[in-house]
């Protein structure tokens, strides 16, 4: 049992510690192309693209195949992609590298949240957060080695190229001490392709398009916020990311056991009210260590909305942990399809303020929803 939560575990800490290296050295990928933010956001949304496909098929592949075989398979594939969306200056020649990117990583995410269930259920007790939370020091590790990384000035190309091979070695290591599920022969014959939310999942679906909207935005944005709103130096504004990243980490390893005293309902309504006390203080208050505080704050609140979904939808009576976390997910990453463009076109016509002042109506979109869905 602890050498399967371990093998998850590997898996979502490196999928955190390859997604953070990169997202640290945005700023950079953007001069590597010489492309604005509505360009930049474009890139984004192809990654996202491929990550939204992949989810409704993932969920399908699963109950043809079963997670173990999927999360081999596309967690490996993640590690490649990675460097591979920089052999060129030229982005339309790479534009196929960003979307099989997000689709290995949108079938990877779905694969291993799977296993994930699959190990909470052995425990008996919460554990779920406790594997976003490694996925979440994956993200502080790597986003802090992106700092490093971009500090020494090592080359983009040979910075990824170096991590992607460790983790591709790690992924291949851990993938033999998954939980080798079975399909379901009768899931089988039902499944014919795509697998869309049904009625029960799709107010939880909302809430994840909120959440994960909110959070790959702060993802994506944070570094280049400190760098052209608060004007601070590239290497200073990897920290930007690295502070919400923290935060994220932090939240979540504490989370399982603010579950079991106060209940999925409040958490929620706490996380939001967090998320949207830090984003606003980041926004309004754009100094360097107010910019710093309200990414952490903003961290600490996201940080077990995603989680809760992921249990959720993976334990809904009557379907397989795969198919409902599939379903809560299909909706959820649409937030990365539309989150890149609208805050890249808002951030090219008014600004990147305004540009993320659209997460922040997502945020209070999510907490009005919370008061309304029934979650326990």
């Amino acid at each position: 049992m602890r050498t399967h939560r371990i093998a998850v575990s590997t898996f979502f800490f490196f999928c955190g510690f390859l997604f953070a290296n990169w997202i640290a050295r945005v700023p950079e990928v953007q001069d590597h192309f010489g492309i604005s933010h509505l360009l930049l956001g474009t890139l984004l949304l192809v990654i996202s693209s491929g990550a939204i496909i992949s989810m409704p098929l993932s969920g399908w592949m699963t109950v043809k195949l079963g997670s173990y075989r999927l999360t081999q398979v596309f967690g490996m594939m993640s590690a490649v992609m990675v460097p591979l969306m920089l052999i060129s200056t030229n982005y339309l020649y790479v534009l196929p590298f960003f979307f099989f990117c997000g689709f290995s990583f949108g079938a990877t995410d779905v694969a291993m949240n799977a296993q994930a269930v699959f190990v909470e259920r052995m425990y008996e007790r919460p554990i779920m957060s406790s594997f976003h939370a490694i996925f979440s020091v994956g993200t502080a590790i790597g986003g802090v080695a992106g700092a490093m990384f971009s500090r020494f000035e090592v080359p983009l190309f040979s910075h990824l190229a170096s991590i992607s091979a460790f983790g591709f070695l790690m992924f291949l290591l851990a993938s033999f001490f998954l939980i080798n599920d079975q399909p379901d022969k009768s899931e089988q014959e039902e499944s014919k392709g795509f697998i869309l939310p049904n009625k029960a999942i799709f107010p939880i679906a909302i809430l994840a398009f909120c959440g994960m909207t909110g959070e790959g935005s702060l993802n994506d944005w944070s570094a280049l916020f400190m760098n052209e709103v608060v004007g601070q130096t590239e290497d200073f504004s990897a920290w930007a990311f690295v502070s919400f990243a923290s935060a994220m980490t932090i939240s979540r390893f504490v989370g399982d056991s603010i579950l079991l005293k106060i209940g999925k309902r409040k958490i929620l309504i706490y996380s939001c009210l967090a998320a949207i006390t830090g984003l606003s203080t980041a926004l309004f208050f754009a100094t360097p260590y107010m910019t710093l505080l309200g990414f952490f704050i903003a961290g600490l609140g996201l940080a077990n909305v995603v989680p809760i979904i992921y249990s959720t939808a993976g334990n809904m009576e009557g379907l397989s942990p795969s198919v409902g976390i599939a379903m809560a997910t299909t909706i959820g990453y649409m937030g990365f399809f539309v989150g890149p463009p609208v805050i890249g076109f808002l951030s090219d016509a008014y600004g990147l303020s305004i540009g993320l002042c659209f997460t922040l109506g997502l945020f209070l979109v999510m907490f009005g929803l919370i008061l309304r869905v029934r979650i326990e």
